[in-house]
C-alpha cells in the first residue's frame, strides 16, 4: 500500500482561544496565545501507525517541512518527500498542490491532518484529479464533515481495515462552514460535496446532524434544563458548552448564552464566549463548578469538537463527576452505535472520561451511556 500524508500546520489553533476556527485568523490566534495542534496530532498518529505495522505500507509520501516531513522524522518513519516548495506560512494552494502530486505518485489512500477547511481544499483538488480515497485525522476546531476518523488511534484502525480490504469505500460528506457567520453565533453550514473514503463503523465519525426544531424537541430540552439546574448548588458556576440543549439551561437561569460558544454562568450573570485562559481566570471554586455539555448529533462526540475551550486542563480541575451531559431522546437515538466519544487531544484525559456516564434525557430521567 502506498500512503500519502498531508499536514495543515495551522489547523485547530483557533479552538482553545475561542475563535471557532483558524481560517484567515492565524495572527489573531497567535496573539491570543494559541499553540499548534496539528503537528502534535500528526506525530501521535504516525507513531501509532509505525507501531501498527510498516510492513503493510510499501511507501509513504508526504510534503516537505512543516506539512509532514518534520512529523515523519519525529515518529521515526522513513518517508519520500514530494517535489514541492512551501513557504514559512502555508496556504490552501499548498494542500491542493500536494493532492495533485500524491495522485501522480499513484497512492492508494490520502490521509490528512486538519479540519473542515483542509477537507474542502482536498475536495477542490480532487475535481481535476483521479479520485483517490481520503481520510482525515481530526485536528481542526469543528470538523462537521464525515471524512474524519474519531481520533488518531481510530485512524490507524481504519488504515489497517483498508489495507486488509475490510473497510467499505463510501461517499462521505464534506461540509462547508461559514466561519465568519459562526463567529457571529449563526450556524451556517451546508453540504460542499462528497469525497470517497474508507468507512469502518465506530471509527469514522460521520457528519453532524442538526437538531430538529420541533415542539416535542424543545419541550424535551426544557425538561432536561430544569433537571440540570436542580442538580447543582445555588451558588454554582457553570461552564456551558455550545448547542441548543445547553442554551435552554441558560434561558431558565435567566441569562442569554451564545449558541456556538462556551460561556460561564456565575454569580447570577454570564460571561460570554470565553477561551481556556478566561475560564481559568474566572472560576473561583472548582468544587462548586460544573461543565454542562451536549454531544454532537449523530457523531456523539462530547468534547473535542467545537468546544476545545473546555480543555483537558479545565476538565481535570472540574473532575469527571462534575461533567453534566444533556441529550434529548431524539439526539441519543441518532447517535451511531449508541455510544458517546471524547477526543480532547490528551490521551490521559480521554481515558478518565471513558466508561459509563449518566446522561440527562428528560426531567428526573437519566440514562447510562458508554463513553469510548
Amino acid at each position: 500500500m502506498k500512503l500519502g500524508f498531508i499536514v495543515n500546520p495551522i489547523a485547530g489553533m483557533g479552538g482553545r482561544v475561542a475563535l471557532k476556527g483558524t481560517d484567515s485568523l492565524l495572527t489573531e490566534a497567535v496573539l491570543r496565545g494559541a499553540k499548534p495542534v496539528a503537528p502534535r496530532r500528526a506525530t501521535e498518529f504516525l507513531r501509532k501507525l509505525e507501531n501498527f505495522s510498516m510492513e503493510t505500507m510499501s511507501e509513504l509520501w508526504t510534503c516537505p517541512g512543516i506539512m509532514g516531513e518534520i512529523e515523519t522524522r519525529k515518529a521515526g518513519i522513513r518517508a519520500k518527500i514530494l517535489p514541492m516548495r512551501i513557504e514559512k506560512e502555508t496556504s490552501a494552494e499548498d494542500t491542493r498542490e500536494a493532492v495533485r502530486l500524491l495522485v501522480e505518485k499513484d497512492v492508494d489512500l490520502i490521509v490528512f491532518c486538519g479540519g473542515d477547511g483542509t477537507a474542502r481544499d482536498i475536495f477542490d483538488a480532487m475535481q481535476i484529479a483521479r479520485p483517490v480515497p481520503v481520510m482525515g485525522v481530526p485536528s481542526g476546531v469543528k470538523m462537521y464533515s464525515a471524512i474524519f476518523a474519531v481520533n488518531p488511534t481510530d485512524a490507524v484502525e481504519v488504515i489497517a481495515a483498508f489495507a486488509q480490504k475490510r473497510a467499505e469505500i463510501m461517499d462521505l460528506e464534506i461540509m462547508d462552514a461559514d466561519e465568519q457567520a459562526i463567529r457571529s453565533d449563526i450556524f451556517a453550514v451546508k453540504l460542499y460535496g462528497f469525497l470517497k473514503g474508507p468507512f469502518l463503523p465506530g471509527h469514522i465519525q460521520g457528519s453532524k446532524q442538526v437538531t430538529p426544531e420541533t415542539t416535542d424537541e424543545k419541550d424535551n430540552q426544557n425538561a432536561i434544563a430544569r433537571f440540570i439546574i436542580e442538580q447543582t448548588t445555588l451558588d454554582a458556576t457553570l461552564i456551558l458548552g455550545p448547542g441548543t440543549t445547553v442554551e435552554r439551561v441558560a434561558e431558565l437561569l435567566g441569562v442569554k448564552k451564545t449558541l456556538l460558544g462556551v460561556d460561564i454562568y456565575t454569580r447570577g450573570g454570564v460571561i460570554l464566549d470565553v477561551d481556556e485562559r478566561r475560564i481559568m481566570k474566572e472560576v473561583e471554586d472548582w468544587q462548586k463548578t460544573w461543565i454542562v455539555v451536549s454531544p454532537i448529533g449523530h457523531q456523539g462526540i462530547l468534547l473535542g469538537r467545537g468546544n476545545q475551550q473546555i480543555s483537558p486542563r479545565i476538565i481535570r480541575c472540574v473532575g469527571k463527576d462534575h461533567v453534566i451531559i444533556a441529550a434529548t431522546r431524539n439526539k441519543l437515538q441518532s447517535i451511531e452505535g449508541n455510544v458517546l466519544r471524547v477526543d480532547t487531544g490528551e490521551a490521559e484525559t480521554d481515558a478518565v472520561l471513558r466508561g459509563y456516564v449518566r446522561v440527562a434525557t428528560d426531567y428526573r430521567e437519566w440514562r447510562l451511556i458508554r463513553v469510548e
